[in-house]
């Protein structure tokens, strides 16, 4: 699914690790990320983290998109920080499931995002191809 996710690798997101529910992404915060303030726009933010979030729901392989997903900014990112996303999934359930994605800029905690995610179901063709 990352390798399709043109959005993403266009940003220069790599991936650096995925399992079971899990994934780890990195971001280098460039000049195009900064807003009016002088810091990293909360949408690049929420980017980084959506994508770790996708990676880790979609590695049980079915298609599994987001049904919702919120974030809390605890500090400010600047250009040239390097970010590293963590997702985690904390349960799945019938076609749900829940998961929370870290982002720090070394030790430091920036952001925490939760996702909840939802299968999709498949439909015959699918399922013929």
């Amino acid at each position: 699914m990352f390798a399709a996710d043109q959005a993403s690798r266009g940003l220069g997101i790599e991936l650096l690790e995925h399992g079971e529910g899990s994934a780890a992404l990195r971001m280098t915060v460039t000049p195009a990320m900064v807003n009016g303030h002088g810091i990293a726009h909360g949408g690049y933010l929420f980017l980084l983290a959506d994508t770790a979030f996708a990676c880790a729901c979609n590695s049980h392989g079915p298609v599994t998109v987001a049904a919702a997903a919120d974030i809390d900014f605890i500090a400010p990112a600047h250009e040239g920080d390097v970010l590293v996303a963590v997702a985690h999934e904390r349960t799945r359930f019938g076609r749900s499931g829940i998961y929370d994605v870290s982002i720090r800029r070394g030790d430091e905690a920036i952001a925490e995002f939760r996702g909840r995610s939802r299968t999709l179901r498949s439909t015959n063709a699918e399922e013929s191809s």
